[in-house]
């Protein structure tokens, strides 16, 4: 905010007239009247007792320190759109450049201008294209040491995305190294950069390692709607997130294995249901061989995985095994033969 809107603020709060203020302050009212429409500045001699008098720091006056509101930030934002529909592209820069002078360390406001100004470009002609990039490549570069996460990331994706128009891949790369490595925004971007220049095996193995990831986390985000389901008592809910899974496992080409949800089997012990139970202990059981058939699935066939060993899978059943025994959940089947059979 300017030194005299601060004044004229302040003032306001603490309830003096312009006549006031300059009787204590030893100037005339015209002069203070000058401060406030910013045709003139006070003397440096007297910026000390203007903040004392009006109950702040020095830094408030001179805004050193000042934030913006979100509700200014979108006021600006508002009137910056408005001079756009209005007047030139290089006069709404113009007017933008002063306004981030008044503000210089509002980095959402930095962020914001920038990343209208690039969207512009990209819709309308115009002139100087290549002096307006680099302010606006500057502008992001402002904030990219940002304290605040959210505008570094946005900050690196505008700059990856700018640079990637024009087709400097080399720089595009370099701010990808603002995400953070478990950001798959950094590997879908990278993979597209791999497809701009033409290493489609790596651009491949990076869409298959996002795949292979974003399986993992849709399963265990079902898994959490299906608890949450048992909690309430709903089984038809819970079940559509069981049948869910199964269509997941199968959409990702994960293999029989990973198409038998232990939900099902769950489901069926609460409700005491002996052959469901039984039928699914034993699919699970006999796809155990199967459990890593994902690694030869045309989906990942660009990716490298583990050899999955006879000591891993012996391993996993003897844990089902080990499971199924529960007499606390499978009490209910101790007299059922087929049970009997399996779990030996």
């Amino acid at each position: 905010m300017p030194l005299g809107k601060v004044i004229r603020k302040y003032r306001k709060l603490k309830n003096l007239t312009q006549e006031e203020m300059a009787e204590r302050l030893g100037v005339t009212a015209p002069a203070v009247n000058k401060w406030e429409n910013e045709n003139s500045f006070p003397d440096i001699i007297l910026l000390a007792p203007i903040a004392r008098l009006l109950d702040i720091s020095l830094d408030t006056l001179l805004s050193f320190r000042e934030n913006l509101t979100p509700e200014e930030i979108n006021e600006i934002i508002r009137e910056l759109d408005l001079k756009l529909k209005e007047q030139s592209y290089e006069e709404a820069f113009c007017w933008a450049k002063k306004k981030l002078e008044e503000y210089p360390d509002c980095e959402q406001l930095i962020l914001n201008i920038a990343a209208i100004f690039d969207m512009q470009r990209m819709v309308q002609e115009v002139p100087n294209e290549k002096e307006y990039g680099e302010h606006i490549c500057s502008l992001y570069a402002r904030v990219l040491s940002s304290d605040d996460e959210t505008i570094r990331i946005k900050a690196a994706d505008c700059l990856v995305g700018f640079y990637m128009r024009k087709k400097q891949y080399d720089k595009a790369e370099k701010y990808l190294e603002y995400f953070s490595l478990q950001n798959p925004e950094r590997k879908r971007k990278q993979a597209q950069i791999y497809a701009e220049t033409g290493r489609v095996q790596e651009a491949y193995k990076a869409y298959e390692e996002l795949l292979f990831a974003d399986y993992q986390r849709i399963s265990i985000e079902f898994y959490g709607m299906y608890m949450l389901a048992l909690q309430d008592k709903d089984m038809t809910r819970a079940r559509r997130f069981v049948e869910k899974q199964t269509e997941l496992a199968k959409c990702f080409e994960m293999g029989k294995y990973y198409e038998i949800p232990a939900g099902r089997l769950e489901i069926a012990a609460l409700e005491k249901d002996a052959d469901t139970v039984i039928a699914t202990m034993a699919e699970m059981l006999s796809g155990i061989g199967q459990i890593g058939d994902f690694r030869n699935a045309p989906l990942y066939e660009h990716m490298e995985f583990k050899e999955v060993t006879e000591e891993f899978l012996a391993e996993m059943k003897n844990n089902l095994l080990k499971c199924f025994r529960d007499e606390e959940t499978y009490g209910f089947l101790k007299n059922d033969k087929r049970w009997q059979e399996l779990v030996k």
